[in-house]
């Protein structure tokens, strides 16, 4: 029954929070009028804010500010022995600085170190919390750019990248962070700036206890954009998540903009329906995740779970399996990555859902912004295979769905699992699996976990494989790369495309995209592309793991 209300409640608050806060930012990256601050940083960085850019140019303007972010917080990471508060930690290593530092710019936060024994201070704040909010809007402002091409009439521009990239930042992600730090401070949350922590933090016998920002670190990360934190442990750790309630709100932050952004949607085309239709998708989705989760884990299936009444393994004591298990399927549908439970100690069909729910693509809601492109691509598709039953030119919102358009939008489908797939395949042919834990299934399900979780930006992990060598440093950071910059340049691409069209208008033969009828089967788009794609290799480990 707890678990239940547990759920319940979340639902009801993002219903709450849907319409409010979804017009908040409608409002944000529609709005002309710009604040001092905002026009201090466009005078600083030389930025125009009226002007508007073609497609191309918002590409690059996204590649170029993410190029010069990674060779930046590389150069960070290399020299900070070097550098103010380093509190005497060597230099990253060149893989692992390599790794770290495309892994924040990506918006993955994968880490292949321990947070509160490898980084000082300085790198902590301006360095990776710095890409926890620039990195999460870069998402946002992608999305926007798609939906302004579905509303767009014949114009060549989608906006302004600099513009968009600093309102989100300034006026979506911080205010919530200023928010919600002070409700995690106040569950408990410590406060303290802790590169070093260790057992004896406990006791105050360290000088590593200073006064900072930690709790809203915690509160960055848990908006989705960060997966990773101080302690190695995670949001298992009390320091970072120490009652039930806390636990709720983290769940609820990462939920909040992802499961908002289908109402700017709406608003942006002038079709609140559209958003409606969307939204059911992600959660009708995330729904079935999260009960398939913990079914998955309240059933316990095995042989030890079974005789001693509970799949506890991994599993914090203060949270238990459901909420634990809820836990799990909101951080992988999305691409946050945070964990408060060992996913690897999992039943192995309850540990092939993280796996699932980023296979699905982080859809359901998905990444902040990225959940919202991504869906929008399958809708894409979806109006094509309808339009293929019926033999009519498919329509999605007055727009044509031709041949240029299903080009970019297969491409963008492909992308992720052949990225997934490959580092899978080239682990095993070059003999890294075997950094691995386990053998058999459950050893392939660790290393086909690790590229699901880099392929899809998501930073999660079966941690019995360890992923701290050269090989894997280097191989997840270019999956990451590939899996964020390929996708994000083909949905421009799509939203150029869109913007260019003249909008026809709705004929008899149009398929309404805001009934029913439309959910479902953007929904049997969704999975059965994913079955189709992934199968074999989920029949090979997890599937073989649970029926053994």
């Amino acid at each position: 029954m707890a678990g239940w209300i547990f759920v319940l409640t979340l639902v009801v608050a993002l219903v709450a929070v849907y319409r409010p806060f979804g017009d908040y930012m409608y409002r944000v990256v529609s709005g002309r009028r710009s604040s001092a601050v905002e026009r201090g940083v466009y005078r600083l960085v030389g930025v125009d804010r009226d002007a508007e850019q073609t497609w191309g140019v918002y590409a690059r303007s996204v590649l170029a500010f993410s190029a010069v972010s990674i060779l930046f917080l590389y150069a960070f990471l290399r020299l900070q022995n070097r550098l103010w508060l380093s509190l005497g930690f060597d230099p990253v290593t060149t893989h692992v600085a390599w790794n770290t530092a495309v892994s924040f710019v990506t918006n993955t936060n994968w880490q292949a170190y321990s947070g509160e024994s490898a980084m000082g201070h300085l790198v902590q704040m301006a360095g990776l919390a710095v890409q926890n909010f620039v990195s999460a809007a870069v998402g946002i402002a992608v999305a926007v750019a798609l939906v302004r091409g579905f509303a767009a009439r014949k114009s060549a521009t989608l906006g302004n990248f600099w513009v968009d990239l600093t309102r989100i930042t300034l006026r979506v992600l911080l205010p919530i962070c200023a928010i919600a730090t002070l409700l995690f401070m106040i569950g408990g949350v410590v406060q303290n700036l802790s590169g070093g922590t260790d057992v004896t933090t406990l006791t105050g016998a360290t000088q590593h206890i200073t006064g900072g920002p930690v709790a809203s670190q915690e509160a960055i990360k848990e908006l989705g954009t960060n997966g990773g934190g101080f302690y190695n442990a995670n949001s298992a750790h009390p320091f970072e998540n120490p009652t039930t309630w806390t636990n709720w709100l983290q769940i609820f932050l990462i939920l909040l903009i992802p499961f908002s952004m289908p109402r700017v949607f709406g608003r942006m085309v002038g079709q609140n329906r559209q958003g409606y239709a969307i939204v059911a998708v992600m959660a009708v989705l995330a729904i079935a995740s999260v009960a398939l989760t913990v079914a998955f884990e309240v059933h316990g299936a095995g042989t030890v779970p079974q005789a001693v009444g509970a799949a506890m393994e991994g599993k914090e004591t203060r949270f238990g399996v459901p909420d634990s298990a809820t836990f799990a399927a909101a951080t992988t549908l999305t691409s946050t990555g945070a964990v408060n439970s060992f996913h690897d100690s999992y039943t192995a069909l309850g540990g092939m859902m993280p796996m699932v729910n980023m296979m699905l693509g982080e859809v359901a809601p998905g990444g902040v912004g990225s959940g919202l492109y991504g869906l929008l691509i399958l809708a894409v598709i979806t109006v094509f295979v309808a339009g293929l039953m019926v033999g009519r030119t498919p329509e999605y919102l007055g727009k044509k769905i031709g041949a240029r358009e299903m080009k970019l939008a297969s491409l963008y489908f492909l992308v992720t699992p052949a990225v997934v797939l490959t580092g899978t395949a080239a682990a095993f042919a070059t003999g890294n699996n075997s950094t691995a834990l386990n053998t058999g299934p459950h050893g392939l399900s660790e290393v086909l976990y690790a590229f699901t979780s880099a392929g899809n930006n998501n930073g999660s992990a079966f941690a019995g494989i360890t992923v701290n060598t050269p090989f894997w440093d280097t191989a997840l950071g270019l999956a990451m790369l590939l899996g964020r910059f390929l996708p994000l340049v083909l949905v421009l691409a799509l939203a150029g495309s869109l913007a260019r069209q003249r909008p026809v208008p709705a004929s008899e033969g149009t398929l309404p995209t805001h009934q029913p009828l439309f959910v479902g089967l953007v929904v049997g788009v969704t999975v059965v592309l994913v079955a189709l794609t992934f199968l074999p290799s989920l029949a090979l480990g997890p599937i073989a793991e649970g029926l053994s």
